[in-house]
Protein backbone atom coordinates (compact mmCIF):
# COMPACT_ATOMS: atom_id res chain seq x y z
CA UNK A 1 0.00 0.00 0.00
CA UNK A 2 0.97 3.62 -0.42
CA UNK A 3 2.89 5.21 2.44
CA UNK A 4 2.67 8.98 2.84
CA UNK A 5 5.02 11.07 4.97
CA UNK A 6 4.56 14.77 5.65
CA UNK A 7 7.21 17.24 6.73
CA UNK A 8 7.81 20.97 6.93
CA UNK A 9 5.55 21.95 9.80
CA UNK A 10 6.68 24.10 12.66
CA UNK A 11 6.14 27.28 14.62
CA UNK A 12 5.89 30.57 12.72
CA UNK A 13 4.71 34.08 13.42
CA UNK A 14 1.51 35.42 11.94
CA UNK A 15 2.12 36.60 8.39
CA UNK A 16 4.89 34.10 7.84
CA UNK A 17 5.03 31.16 5.52
CA UNK A 18 5.82 27.46 5.43
CA UNK A 19 6.10 24.84 2.74
CA UNK A 20 4.78 21.43 3.64
CA UNK A 21 6.00 18.39 1.77
CA UNK A 22 4.42 15.00 1.26
CA UNK A 23 6.47 12.10 -0.02
CA UNK A 24 4.71 9.02 -1.38
CA UNK A 25 6.44 5.66 -1.20
CA UNK A 26 5.27 4.90 -4.71
CA UNK A 27 3.43 6.54 -7.56
CA UNK A 28 -0.32 6.29 -7.32
CA UNK A 29 -2.51 5.94 -10.39
CA UNK A 30 -2.64 9.02 -12.58
CA UNK A 31 -6.31 9.48 -11.76
CA UNK A 32 -5.62 9.67 -8.02
CA UNK A 33 -5.96 12.87 -6.11
CA UNK A 34 -3.14 13.81 -3.78
CA UNK A 35 -4.79 15.95 -1.17
CA UNK A 36 -4.10 18.03 1.88
CA UNK A 37 -6.37 18.19 4.89
CA UNK A 38 -6.12 20.06 8.14
CA UNK A 39 -7.48 19.39 11.58
CA UNK A 40 -7.59 22.22 14.07
CA UNK A 41 -7.82 21.47 17.80
CA UNK A 42 -11.30 20.24 18.63
CA UNK A 43 -12.43 20.47 15.01
CA UNK A 44 -13.29 18.00 12.27
CA UNK A 45 -10.65 17.22 9.68
CA UNK A 46 -11.34 19.28 6.58
CA UNK A 47 -10.21 19.41 2.98
CA UNK A 48 -7.71 22.07 1.91
CA UNK A 49 -6.24 21.26 -1.50
CA UNK A 50 -6.08 18.46 -4.02
CA UNK A 51 -4.12 17.76 -7.20
CA UNK A 52 -3.72 14.74 -9.45
CA UNK A 53 -0.47 13.39 -10.85
CA UNK A 54 -1.66 14.14 -14.38
CA UNK A 55 -3.29 17.54 -13.94
CA UNK A 56 -1.84 20.91 -13.03
CA UNK A 57 -5.23 22.30 -12.06
CA UNK A 58 -5.98 21.80 -8.38
CA UNK A 59 -9.14 22.01 -6.37
CA UNK A 60 -9.23 23.87 -3.11
CA UNK A 61 -11.34 25.05 -0.22
CA UNK A 62 -12.58 28.62 -0.34
CA UNK A 63 -11.15 29.26 3.10
CA UNK A 64 -7.55 29.08 1.82
CA UNK A 65 -8.00 30.59 -1.63
CA UNK A 66 -5.35 33.21 -2.34
CA UNK A 67 -3.06 32.22 0.52
CA UNK A 68 -2.25 28.54 0.02
CA UNK A 69 -1.03 26.82 -3.13
CA UNK A 70 -0.37 23.22 -4.05
CA UNK A 71 2.26 21.83 -6.37
CA UNK A 72 3.80 18.49 -7.24
CA UNK A 73 6.98 16.87 -8.48
CA UNK A 74 6.10 13.64 -10.24
CA UNK A 75 9.72 12.52 -10.53
CA UNK A 76 10.11 12.64 -6.76
CA UNK A 77 6.62 11.38 -5.91
CA UNK A 78 6.10 14.52 -3.89
CA UNK A 79 3.41 17.11 -3.42
CA UNK A 80 3.78 20.42 -1.63
CA UNK A 81 1.51 22.80 0.16
CA UNK A 82 2.76 26.38 0.29
CA UNK A 83 1.29 28.25 3.23
CA UNK A 84 1.50 32.03 2.96
CA UNK A 85 0.17 34.89 5.06
CA UNK A 86 -0.41 32.51 7.91
CA UNK A 87 -2.91 33.36 10.60
CA UNK A 88 -3.26 31.96 14.12
CA UNK A 89 -6.45 30.23 13.01
CA UNK A 90 -4.38 28.21 10.53
CA UNK A 91 -2.89 26.36 13.47
CA UNK A 92 -3.66 22.70 12.89
CA UNK A 93 -2.26 19.32 12.04
CA UNK A 94 -1.90 19.07 8.27
CA UNK A 95 -2.35 15.68 6.62
CA UNK A 96 -1.37 14.40 3.22
CA UNK A 97 -3.77 11.87 1.70
CA UNK A 98 -4.44 9.95 -1.50
CA UNK A 99 -7.77 9.16 -3.16
CA UNK A 100 -8.56 6.88 -6.11
CA UNK A 101 -11.00 9.49 -7.38
CA UNK A 102 -9.94 12.33 -9.59
CA UNK A 103 -9.86 15.73 -7.88
CA UNK A 104 -12.09 15.00 -4.94
CA UNK A 105 -12.41 17.03 -1.78
CA UNK A 106 -14.50 14.47 0.08
CA UNK A 107 -12.69 13.03 3.08
CA UNK A 108 -14.31 9.61 2.83
CA UNK A 109 -12.94 9.23 -0.71
CA UNK A 110 -9.37 9.13 0.57
CA UNK A 111 -7.84 5.72 1.24
CA UNK A 112 -4.31 6.60 2.38
CA UNK A 113 -3.17 9.06 5.00
CA UNK A 114 0.09 10.38 6.34
CA UNK A 115 0.83 10.83 10.02
CA UNK A 116 0.34 14.59 9.92
CA UNK A 117 2.63 17.54 10.55
CA UNK A 118 1.92 20.25 13.10
CA UNK A 119 1.67 23.88 12.02
CA UNK A 120 1.49 26.44 14.81
CA UNK A 121 1.05 30.13 14.06
CA UNK A 122 1.73 32.58 16.87
CA UNK A 123 0.01 35.93 17.17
Amino acid sequence: QVQLVESGGGLVQAGGSLRLSCTASERTFSTYTMGWFLQAPGKEREFVFGISWSSSTPIYADSVKGRFTISRDNAKNMVYLQLNSLKPEDTAVYYCAASPRRLTGVKRDYDYWGQGTQVTVSS
